[in-house]
């Protein structure tokens, strides 16, 4: 499900998020000034990751009957001509 909605970049960017977090929490406890750039890298992954979750919203298609297509170019079993044939019978 995630590979058709394309949300594997966002997926990614929030795991590499707290990845980048958790380092920061352990470099905050030992002290360690440079800690705040690793905080402010994992907030801009979080904010890339939520915009990359909205993009299949935001740039969907509709189809005819109004319904949403999130990928158009995949097609689904019930408009292949071998479901329509098998309806036929």
């Amino acid at each position: 499900m995630i590979k058709i909605l394309k949300l594997q970049k966002a997926v990614i960017a929030f795991i590499l998020g707290v990845i980048a977090l958790i380092g920061y929490l352990i470099m905050s406890n030992q002290e360690i000034e440079e800690s705040r750039y690793l905080l402010s890298i994992a907030g801009a992954l979080f904010v890339v990751g939520a915009l990359l979750f909205l993009y299949p919203i935001l740039f969907s298609k509709k189809d005819k009957a109004g319904c949403v297509e999130l990928d158009p170019a995949l097609k689904t079993d019930s408009e292949s001509p071998e479901s329509s044939r098998l309806a036929d019978e």
